[in-house]
């Protein structure tokens, strides 16, 4: 039996030390010796001034192999962002994306960066897009492939312009065209500097110096080539339609550019339409002997005096009924009598009910308009969710209504002009009024002067707001550009087929967006932006736009930019062979458009310009969850309209940020965080100390980010906390390979402990479950696998059985040389594993290996490698089930030390016995693995239970689960004593 005071035996000294940095180590020896060193370490760490030191105490102290490191395992204050900036200069964070850029490889990833806007400050909705990203690519780069990845930025648009403007105050009214743009290009270009600092500082991988501006002028000439091209195919029209317009704006707007407030309050309104001429059936119901009207509900009372037709439902059952209140005769549908009545604050009696095709050929009147019939006309998009199953149609103000006017050929005329207010067509009483506004008020007391006005009623629900002014829009026809979209969606939702979303959900919300946008409108009746390449006739409705025209300007934005448009006469925009058929310069009657791309199409194109080829597909496209609407669907329509595919493979989707008890940010709930702050820290650093970059990136991977991402202060509290446990973790694999060269030093694995074969073992598992999760971009569960195996398998078992190995056995022990043959393999899937989130910390590791002489960038030293010899299954099954049987020891002494007990193991003969037996061959021993394992005195291993056990017996008998490829449970009995 091995005893406790062996030749390498510590010190009282060198036990502290051990014990205050490492852990305690465990000596299996005779409890006499074991106390004694325990009083020896109380009056070591006691410090008491009248206790001399043991004359013993140094005599062990270099007995003892302690761990050896500078790796620090916490940085406090500024240590951490200092830290970071140097191992960015010293690891040559800038040089990276060129380097890889340069290697010879067989397979390129390309992401494909979807462009933040250039009109603000960064914050943590771009931390959390650009660090995801940059996890990705650095992976893939690890793993060896080249990466393709060009920042860009979006640049124009009413954004900026608004901005501008708004800094301007009463100047801007004197600007002209141009000097708004100058100003525009300045605002923009000073925020996507603020933006690329602090994409760099977060560690982001990418040639900084070659990015993609979409006011470069090569790439506004790319947006006017396929503006053309989609209009030689027919895909690009102009049209008078219904547009969401933004009267604070002046300007329309597409689907994406909105924003839906669900606290809106509308003021809803029942209103009656006259019956004028009613349908034969209808007319056998009634007998004329009371007034009969429609009812019609509406939440834009704005609307009605547009008003041109009421829809129903064909298949619908409707009812007339009477008003107990005023013995009125109403029609509406059958299944709202009910719940209108109860709203109305009356009671219905049903005369009689009747399909909705029988209303067909009737009309009623216009309620404010009495000469003026409006026709009963049947629609799909009448429901009968809300209101009273008739539809109050405008087809200057609603999609579904124009599309009614469109097949029964109603007026489609306008009321209201580009500010939201009536025109003179309206009437004296409305002109200049705004519809939202005055307006409404004006049109409901004209109603209630009518008699026509039942009931009006404040109505909360989501309404359309204007994503950048937040002030409502309104539904206006106007003529627009538009691309016809019907033909393309069809290509796109059968193409969307074959590309991966992540999650699978994301897919459905898309195409669900898709079906219901009708068209969409690309013009923009702004300044800062590509202009529509056409010229206007001075007096008639016609444009001019051809082959000739469009190259021309293409050359000139190409050489110049767009600001040509502005600043070059229409003579000069025009190329000579054009200009001579069309009048000459002293009589030409065209002039330049101007309306501008909808900064969706300029963004949605930025495939043509970035995508390593012009038949290439992006591997990847990763952004939050508005791009489903926004960028996701723009690029798609316009590279199926161009080239008929896809530009991408595969599409991640990320939540919004939000704070850390789920509510939205804003300034005034003070919850806004900034990433800059949390990286150097704010004013006051008690309160907002320096967290550094890598928290900020642990934040980004330890998040659902498929789901809303939370932030604040306790999530980066435990975010640092997270990496410090790890920087714990990898302090103890450092210093404990300190004197070890894996070139000399290894052992065979077969050679190895059966503890380190099986440590190998669950490496190789934890490698190939990491590869796959960095492959389906789920980074939150890489980081929870990692914390559970540095936690669980190393902190909580490995990392305590080893230490004796580690710290008591001889320098070149096969024994200790084994298990840091191990802790190597450990380190460098550890360190691996979480590189591409912890960029510098894996950097900072690298820089701490003591083996490594001149250590590289760990990121140019590739992936995880392991062996398929480290695979064994049968091995296993021997540590798992001594694992159990160990558990079922030290659950049994809580609290106490194992070292003072003896382990008696009874197992019946077979394969469990024949397994366990690879761990201890002798019947009895102190230093077989079986009892490093336990952590015992000693271990004693029997096929049977002995004769005589003595009165200090005390006997845990246990049944454990373990799967021996089928076998039935074991039962296993283990006798335990405390030695005396």
């Amino acid at each position: 039996m091995r005893w406790g005071l062996r030749p390498r035996g510590p010190g009282a000294a060198a036990l502290a030390t051990a014990r205050s940095l490492w852990g305690t180590p465990r000596f299996p020896c005779r409890p006499g010796w074991l106390q004694a060193t325990k009083r020896l370490l109380v009056q070591s760490v006691s410090g008491a001034s009248n206790h001399q030191p043991n004359s013993n105490s140094g005599r062990y102290r270099d007995t003892v192999l302690l761990p050896q490191t500078t790796f620090p395992m916490k940085l406090l204050g500024r240590q951490q962002p200092d830290t970071e900036l140097e191992i960015q200069q010293k690891c040559g964070f800038s040089e990276l994306y060129s380097w890889q850029r340069e290697r010879k490889v067989k397979t390129e990833f390309c992401l494909h960066d979807g462009p933040p806007y250039a009109n603000g400050d960064p914050h943590v909705g771009h931390a959390l897009n650009k660090i995801l990203k940059d996890i990705a690519n650095r992976f893939h780069m690890m793993t060896g492939s080249k990466i393709h990845f060009v920042p860009g930025w979006d640049c124009h648009g009413l954004p900026i312009e608004v901005k501008v403007l708004s800094e301007l105050g009463g100047e801007a009214q004197n600007l002209s065209a141009i000097e708004i743009r100058e100003k525009a290009r300045s605002f923009a270009k000073a925020a996507i500097e603020k933006q690329k600092l602090a994409f760099i500082r977060w560690g982001i991988m990418a040639d900084w110096n070659n990015c993609y501006f979409t006011f470069d002028g090569k790439y506004e000439a790319k947006q006017l080539r396929t503006f053309y091209q989609m209009y030689e195919k027919g895909l690009v029209y102009r049209s008078y339609k219904p547009v969401f317009w933004s009267p604070s704006s002046r300007t329309a707007l597409a689907e994406a550019e909105l924003q839906y407030n669900p606290e809106h309050v509308s003021r809803s309104i029942y209103v009656k339409f006259p019956l004028l001429k009613p349908s034969p059936k209808l007319a056998s119901l009634i007998d004329g002997s009371s007034p009969v009207s429609f009812l019609v509900w509406t939440t834009q009372p704005w609307t009605i005096p547009a008003n041109q037709a009421v829809c129903y439902k064909p298949e619908s059952r409707y009812a007339v009924v009477k008003c107990s209140r005023s013995g009125d005769l109403y029609i509406l549908a059958a299944d709202k009598v009910a719940s209108v009545a109860s709203t109305l604050e009356t009671t219905f009696e049903t005369i009689s009910t009747f399909s909705g095709v029988d209303l067909e050929n009737g009309t009623c009147s216009h309620p404010l308009i009495p000469d003026k019939a409006s026709p009963l006309l049947p629609a799909n998009h009448v429901t009968m969710a809300k209101g009273t199953g008739l539809v109050h149609t405008a087809p200057a103000h609603g999609m579904e209504d124009y599309s009614v006017a469109s097949q029964h050929n109603l007026p489609t005329d306008c009321l209201v002009d580009e500010d939201g207010v009536f025109t003179d067509v309206a009437g004296p009483e409305l002109q200049n009024k705004a519809v939202l506004e005055e307006g409404t008020d004006v049109v409901i007391k004209m109603l209630q002067t009518a008699k026509n006005l039942l009931k009006e009623e404040k109505l909360v629900h989501s309404y359309p707001y204007d994503w950048r002014t937040k002030k409502p829009v309104v539904i206006r026809a106007s003529k627009q550009w538009f691309i016809n979209i019907s033909d393309v969606k069809t290509t796109a939702k059968e193409l969307l087929k074959k590309v991966k979303f992540i999650p699978g959900s994301a897919l459905n919300a898309m195409v669900d967006m898709m079906d219901r946008r009708p068209y969409w409108c690309i013009s923009r009746q702004r300044t800062w932006g590509v202009p529509i390449p056409v010229f206007h006739h001075k007096t008639k409705d016609e444009y001019l736009i051809n082959s000739q025209t469009i190259e021309h300007i293409v050359k000139l934005v190409e050489q110049h930019g767009s600001d040509i448009w502005w600043t070059l006469p229409p003579e000069q925009l025009l190329p000579k062979e054009v200009l001579s058929e069309v009048g000459g310069p002293d009589a030409l009657e065209y002039v330049p458009s101007q309306d501008i791309l909808d900064i969706w199409f300029d963004s949605g194109i930025s495939w043509s310009n970035v995508l390593p080829g012009p038949d290439q597909r992006a591997d990847l496209y990763l952004e939050g969850k508005d791009q489903l609407g926004g960028w996701f669907q723009s690029s798609l329509l316009t590279s199926v309209a161009a080239r008929k595919k896809a530009p991408y493979k595969t599409v991640v989707v990320h939540g919004f940020t939000l704070g850390e008890k789920g509510e939205k940010m804003s300034k005034s709930l003070g919850n806004v965080i900034n990433p800059d702050v949390v990286i150097n820290g704010g004013q006051d650093q008690s309160k907002e100390p320096p967290y550094g970059a890598d928290v900020l990136r642990w934040w980004v991977a330890a998040s659902n980010v498929f789901t809303e991402v939370t932030i604040g202060p306790s999530v980066l509290n435990a975010a640092r906390d997270d990496i410090n446990k790890l920087r714990n973790t990898l302090r103890f694999l450092l210093g404990n390979v300190a004197d070890f060269n894996p070139e000399t030093d290894s052992i065979p694995v077969n050679d190895m402990y059966v503890i380190d074969q099986y440590m190998l073992h669950l490496l190789q598992d934890l490698a190939n479950k990491i590869t796959e999760l960095y492959k389906q971009y789920d980074f939150g569960k890489v980081v929870r696998l990692l914390q559970t195996f540095y936690t669980r398998e190393l902190s909580n078992f490995y990392f305590s059985i080893i230490k004796d190995r580690l710290y008591c056995e001889k320098e070149n022990d096969p024994k200790r040389r084994s298990c840091q043959t191990a802790l190597v393999e450990i380190l460098d899937v550890i360190v691996r594993s979480f590189a591409p989130i912890l960029p510098h910390l894996a950097e900072e590791v690298f820089q701490h290996i003591p083996y490594i002489k001149e250590p590289k960038s760990v990121f140019r030293t590739g992936w995880i490698s392991t062996s398929s010899i480290w695979k064994k299954p049968g091995l296993e099954e021997a540590v798992e089930s001594a694992c159990a049987m160990r558990d079922s020891f030290l659950g049994s002494i809580p609290g106490k030390n194992a070292a003072e007990y003896k382990v008696i193991i009874v197992i019946e003969p077979g394969l469990l016995f024949e397994i366990i037996e690879m761990l201890q061959s002798e019947e009895t021993s102190s230093t077989s693995q079986l009892n490093e394992l336990m952590m015992a005195s000693e271990t004693t291993l029997l096929a049977q239970e002995p004769r005589e056990m003595t009165a200090d017996v005390i006997e845990l008998k246990g049944k454990f689960l373990i799967n021996l490829e089928g076998k039935k449970d074991m039962k296993i009995t283990s006798n335990i004593w405390r030695t005396e």
